[in-house]
């Protein structure tokens, strides 16, 4: 997450903080993050419910992969009959 946001040489850059994905300054400590989200259930990762906003408390779950690929900026929905 931070490096993503923070660190423009990591390749993953472009698409958090290179298009303004900020990280809530509280996060700055661990203990707090683990506060907010407690540890990370079995099979789940961190997740954005809107990928238009940063990470913070509000805005952060815990997901399964297929959640996260429905949940993806580039997804497209059609609707096929009707």
């Amino acid at each position: 997450m931070h490096q993503r946001c923070e660190q423009s040489t990591q390749k993953a850059y472009p698409r958090y903080g290179g298009r303004g994905i900020t990280i809530c300054t509280e996060w700055d400590s661990f203990e707090q993050f683990l506060i907010d989200m407690g540890e990370a259930p079995r099979g789940l990762t961190l997740d954005r419910r809107d990928n238009s906003k940063g990470y913070s408390k509000d805005n952060c779950r815990w997901a399964t992969v297929l959640e996260q690929a429905q949940n993806k900026s580039n997804n497209r929905y059609l609707t096929h009959n009707g």
